[in-house]
């Protein structure tokens, strides 16, 4: 594996191994041995759990961290991102992990700009979050064991979730039985045959093994239409007297950050049941560690 730009370019011997690899540095079962290599942040969207378990799982591998800043770099000065690059690949960076508002800047580099770095999607706009995807999925499998046949439903704004597109195209390729819920203002327009639509909450949650609810991204969208705080506060706030009614024992999950009293209720959260999105923040320092692991590992570029 030379770059992690999205789920679609992963087999499933890779997603095995990145899953194992996750296990055993969870486990402390495994020593690092990428010290030496350097990792570069460039953030251009905020971010707190993604950043920063980025950043300590490539401190916990022994590998240099720099973070690049925009504003204060040399693209404010004029610098064409081709410049920037080269250079940074002078220096000495070996991974340049991106978080953008574009959904194909990776792969516009990569096709632009010919330098020896190891991509990583750290997210891209509405389409890709992959390493999100990921340790959604191992956090799944310690809990269910499995994903095949389970009932999995995602609810909340679709259409601009990248999270949602990259949990949908891993969980399906697992066979895991997908749901989707949303207002229509939330739908995507680019539905799958493989993945069942619903516009009513109970519908879609109903003997669900996980419900995974997704922030409202107000950032990515402007005076949508139909688009009611209070209405989908009414209709698609997940609580905990709903959860026992519907699906008494699905998992409840939710990438972050979470819209307190939006999404899922204040009193969901910090209940038992909302202990697993704590644990998803943590699986995402492992899961970073194997993905950085693979890509630095001796002879993998």
């Amino acid at each position: 594996m030379k770059h992690l730009i999205d789920i679609k370019s992963l087999d499933k011997s890779e997603i095995a191994q990145i899953v194992s690899l996750a296990r055993t540095f969870k486990l402390k079962k495994r020593q690092p041995s990428v010290g030496g290599s350097t990792a570069c942040l460039m953030f251009f969207e905020n971010s707190t759990r993604t950043k920063i378990s980025f950043d300590l799982a490539a401190q916990k591998l022994g590998m240099n961290v720099i973070h690049f800043d925009g504003g204060t770099s040399s693209l404010s000065k004029g610098e064409t991102l081709k410049d920037t690059l080269e250079n940074l690949a002078a220096i000495g960076v070996d991974n340049l992990i991106v978080r953008t508002t574009e959904d194909d800047f990776i792969q516009r580099c990569m096709s632009e700009i010919k330098v020896p770095l190891s991509y990583v999607n750290a997210g891209s706009g509405t389409t890709a979050h992959p390493t999100q995807a990921l340790l959604d999925f191992l956090t799944m499998l310690e809990k269910l064991a499995t994903v095949k046949g389970k009932k999995i439903c995602i609810v909340g704004d679709i259409a601009h979730s990248r999270v949602a597109r990259s949990n949908i195209e891993l969980l399906t390729r697992y066979q895991a039985n997908v749901h989707v819920v949303a207002p229509e203002y939330f739908m995507p327009e680019d539905k799958r045959d493989d993945v069942t639509y619903h516009t009513n909450l109970a519908d879609g949650i109903k003997d669900a093994s996980v419900v995974m609810a997704l922030r409202i991204q107000k950032e990515r969208f402007d005076n949508l239409e139909g688009y009611d705080i209070n209405d989908y506060i009414r209709h698609y706030r997940l609580h905990s007297k709903l959860i026992a009614e519907y699906c008494q024992y699905a998992l409840i999950m939710h990438p972050g950050p979470v819209n307190r009293d939006v999404e899922i209720t204040s009193e969901l959260l910090d209940s038992k049941k909302g202990q697993t999105i704590l644990e998803q923040a943590q699986n995402g320092t492992y899961v970073r560690m194997a993905v950085l692991e693979m890509l630095n590992a001796k002879g993998a570029n």
